[in-house]
């Protein structure tokens, strides 16, 4: 697996990856981490990155097929919000192979409102001219279950490897920021996000290339 320690890297490898399609005008961008890892900062990156070299660039995060709040506490997931069973993974997968399928139309995609802690949909439009999508998230190169409908839509993924002293504390903090107490972010990382993050790590092997920034 080669390894990649920029943005330019990494968009390099996607302008690659576009040159290769020829059936199709666009590619599937599968950005794999761990929680708190960063991978909506570095997806936006990337797509502005993407944009300053011609190729039009959609961010489509996972996130957005979080299961309502109201759904979770039917399923008494609520407590488990953020694992893989408390997301719609086939709702996810089917909205891949449409962004791959139909290019020329405009496609709406959901988005994770943390604000809200609600999913909203139709927040994210995915232009005809869009000629890379981006797709961030923890569960992509799952090989299991629903998840396993999405690693072969996509046509490159990027395993992100970050320093992990670092990504809990900025997990942490963000847990605070929209609302829990110090100790309530701290219990909520070790038994809800940490045992994710494991689960992560164990199918970054399954990824193209790893990218490993400073």
């Amino acid at each position: 697996m080669q390894t990649l320690t920029s943005i330019t890297d990494l968009t390099q490898r996607v302008l690659a990856a576009l040159h290769d399609v020829s059936a199709r005008d666009r590619v599937v961008v599968g950005l794999i981490g761990e929680p708190g890892s960063g991978k909506s900062t570095v997806a936006q990156a990337i797509a502005e990155e993407l944009g300053a070299r011609g190729a039009v660039t959609t961010v489509v995060p996972m996130d957005g097929f979080h299961l309502a709040n109201v759904e979770l506490a039917r399923l008494g997931l609520a407590a488990r919000k953020g694992a893989p069973d408390t997301f719609d993974a086939l709702g996810y997968a089917a909205l891949l192979h449409r962004l791959r399928t139909s290019i020329d139309e405009t496609v709406y995609a959901p988005a994770f409102e943390r604000s809200i802690d609600e999913a909203v949909a139709g927040s994210i439009p995915v232009p005809p001219e869009a000629s890379v999508v981006v797709t961030e998230g923890n569960y992509l190169l799952v090989a299991d279950g629903p998840w396993a409908r999405v690693a072969p839509l996509l046509d490159l993924s990027c395993a992100m490897h970050v320093d992990q002293g670092s990504r809990s504390d900025w997990l942490r903090a963000r847990h605070v920021r929209f609302g829990r107490s110090e100790d309530e972010a701290a219990a909520w990382v070790a038994a809800v996000d940490e045992p994710n993050a494991a689960l992560v790590r164990s199918t970054m092997p399954r990824a193209d290339v790893t990218l490993r920034l400073g």
